[in-house]
């Protein structure tokens, strides 16, 4: 989808060399007239007899019409040879692929994840600091990254909960895109998650796609607990007819936590994994995908650094020379040299017999 050019020299040649022959024939004619008996006095138009009488000159001026015919003809016969100067153009197309990110944003991607043998100050000082962050954020992160490592392919989004909606369609403006990935908050759309409906609408956006390669990514760190029109399998399926590959993430692990506000404070309370990982394995074998699990930033991290390997953008490097030529330029020289030589000849220094 897009377009990057390289150029370098591809050398100097001659579209018709057998001209250039011709100087074989005539580098004989140029001795004999270079040799040829001179007049014995050469005179200026303007001062009769003057330089005739005078110091004498170091250049013979005799030879210098001869001179500027023999260039003005050799480089005729190298004009009609057609000297051609390339330079060879490198093409690099970059074709990409669509893909469709599917972002959970049912209530519990508020979670914190966070390691076992964490202490609760440490946890409370890692969210001052920053360090520990919402499943959401450090998801929103993430994904952030990977999108910049993929300019060629239009990327989409759909968020979803009880409900998907679609967020941004497939675009080559990831500026546009990334906005909307900044500002989607966790919560806002329901508590609860149903995966049937994105994979349908991130089918909807993809199936007439002109790229040939189509790609969902799935992110969820919930299991389908909403009844909708269609399974999650049935979406699935129906993402496979229209070739499109989904790539299924569970986000988050068995220590996690969300605050919550209580008569005496704020309280951590945990909450377990919840996924369905047979599922998601079930969607992404499929449709020719792959299940990851990412417990946390790092492991998402990870993940998105895999998937952005294993689908990789086409480059195709088609080749075309560009040749400028110098065959005219050098004609008009040529007839300015053997103008030269009649003005030389007949005007400047004529001959008397």
């Amino acid at each position: 989808m897009g377009e990057s050019f390289t150029k370098f020299v591809a050398g100097f040649r001659f579209e018709s060399p057998w001209y250039l022959l011709l100087i074989l024939l005539i580098i004989p004619l140029i001795i004999l007239n270079l040799k040829r008996k001179k007049p014995t006095l050469r005179i200026p138009w303007i001062k009769p007899f003057v330089e005739a009488i005078g110091k004498p000159s170091r250049f013979n001026t005799s030879h210098l019409s001869s001179i500027l015919y023999s260039f003005g003809l050799l480089l005729l016969i190298i004009a009609l040879a057609r000297p051609q100067f390339g330079i060879e153009q490198l093409i690099q197309r970059a074709e990409g692929i669509d893909m469709m990110l599917l972002m959970d944003l049912s209530g519990s991607m508020q979670a914190l994840d966070i390691s076992p043998d964490m202490s609760a100050s440490r946890v409370r000082s890692g969210i001052e600091d920053g360090s520990i962050k919402q499943r959401i954020e450090y998801s929103k992160e993430e994904i952030i990254k990977f999108i910049g490592k993929r300019p060629n392919d239009r990327i989409g989004l759909v968020v979803f909960a009880p409900k998907s909606y679609l967020a941004s369609p497939p675009t080559l403006d990831h500026a546009f895109l990334l906005s909307h990935i900044n500002n989607v908050t966790s919560g806002i759309v329901g508590e609860y998650t149903n995966i049937a409906a994105p994979i349908a609408s991130g089918v909807n956006s993809l199936k007439d796609a002109p790229s040939k390669r189509r790609v969902m990514v799935l992110f969820t760190d919930g299991s389908n607990n909403v009844n909708d029109r269609i399974s999650p399998l049935q979406a699935a399926k129906l993402a496979k007819t229209f070739n499109i590959t989904i790539y299924t993430v569970g986000i988050g692990s068995n220590t996690a936590f969300i605050l919550q506000n209580t008569p005496i404070g704020v309280q951590f309370e945990p909450i377990y994994g919840q996924f369905d990982e047979k599922l998601m394995g079930d969607i992404a074998s499929l449709t020719g995908g792959k299940y990851f699990r990412a417990a946390d930033s790092e492991g998402l991290k990870t993940v998105l650094n895999e998937i952005n390997k294993m689908e990789k953008t086409t480059v195709t490097s088609p080749k075309f020379v560009d040749y400028s030529e110098y065959g005219p330029k050098l004609a008009i020289l040529a007839i300015i040299l053997i103008l030269l030589g009649l003005i030389s000849e007949n005007l400047i220094f004529p001959r008397i017999p």
